[in-house]
């Protein structure tokens, strides 16, 4: 008999997404990741593409959405600082829901208005 979790062992991350997606459809569409290494969680996260700061906003509208409060998101950097990344974790139909966002930080202005990176 094999160790590896079955697909109905994922449901609960499975069934928020569900729900998310039939309660929350209007809002912006993120990356959606279910793994067995956390069969429990739902990750939902946003990166700049071609529009800058989009995936801050785009995390802004779900965790305004959800009822979560600012206080609880972690932001850092990575990258060598050139990234951002904002961070929440919730309880959502009792799955761990985890919010990302990726999003570039703004290259720092010279005296000559050159980046210096």
């Amino acid at each position: 008999m094999s160790d590896a979790l079955t697909l109905d062992e994922l449901a609960v991350p499975l069934r928020a997404l569900r729900l998310l997606a039939a309660d929350f459809g209007h809002l912006p569409a993120p990356c959606a990741h279910v793994s067995t290494i956390y069969p429990n969680r739902l990750e939902l996260s946003f990166h700049d593409d071609a529009v800058k700061d989009k995936a801050l906003a785009d995390f802004e509208a779900w965790r305004d959405a959800l009822g979560i409060t600012p206080d609880t998101v972690d932001c850092r950097e990575q990258g060598g600082g050139r990234t951002r990344a904002l961070t929440l974790t919730a309880n959502y139909a009792g799955a761990e829901l985890r919010l990302v966002a990726y999003a570039d930080v703004p290259a720092p202005a010279t005296a000559a208005g050159r980046d210096t990176r």
